[in-house]
């Protein structure tokens, strides 16, 4: 997961940076504590609960291999390390070398094998159908069509056939009412999302909506999941 945190109050959603490595900043320990603070006071742990719901929509089975793209410091690949047990693989890709030393520190500390890399999602540094599932967790708002659909492209060449894609992310400012409107991280249209990804040759594509509970900060977001044909 890239650094949302970073972006409270900034409109990342609009850069025009065509490469990912300019779309995001540094963090490590910094994005954990403030992820940590915005969950807890502003979102009411809401933020757990879309990791706990992104990882169950693809019911992970023991033995698979899972790629976390945009892995940011690794939250959400060690909550699937533990469903894929010692004999699946996980892996995360991301842009930012503060994420990934953190995402590294933090694993070592939990004895869990995961292979944390520095790379973009124009470019995965993976051979052909090596995955079963892929994740993209508060990542896309980042990026320009342009760059969603070269992303799009490549994970669908490292997923197996019949493999998994789950796209989670925030709605767009402009979908947000009450608290949820004053929190100014980027966003994404789940119908825009969902089109891109039946353009990239997926098929039976499902949305699902988290709404933000009352008196909540969280901004609502969406889910896309999907099957490579």
């Amino acid at each position: 997961m890239h650094s949302f945190a970073r972006h409270h109050h900034s409109n990342a959603g609009e850069t025009p940076a065509k490469e990912t490595k300019r779309l995001i900043g540094s963090g490590g320990w910094r994005h954990d504590l403030m992820e940590w603070f915005i969950d807890i006071f502003l979102f009411r742990g809401q933020l757990r609960e879309l990791r706990r719901k992104t990882i169950n929509l693809v019911c992970i089975q023991p033995g698979e291999q899972v790629l976390d793209v945009g892995c940011g410091t690794g939250t959400l690949a060690i909550e699937v390390a533990r469903r894929v047990g010692t004999t699946g693989r996980v892996v995360g890709v991301d842009p930012g070398e503060e994420q990934v030393a953190r995402a590294r520190k933090k694993a070592a500390r939990r004895y869990a094998p995961i292979e944390f890399q520095i790379g973009v999602i124009e470019q995965l540094p993976f051979p052909d159908q090596t995955f079963n599932v892929v994740f993209s967790t508060l990542m896309m708002h980042h990026l320009p069509a342009s760059l969603k659909r070269q992303g799009l492209a490549e994970i669908t060449r490292v997923l197996k056939p019949g493999g998994r894609l789950i796209i989670a992310d925030f709605k767009r400012k402009q979908e947000r009412t009450g608290q949820a409107a004053r929190f100014h991280a980027g966003g994404s249209s789940m119908h825009d999302l969902a089109a891109l990804v039946s353009d990239a040759g997926f098929e039976h594509l499902e949305t699902e909506e988290m709404r933000p509970l009352r008196f909540s900060a969280f901004p609502g977001a969406g889910f896309v999941c999907a099957y490579k044909n």
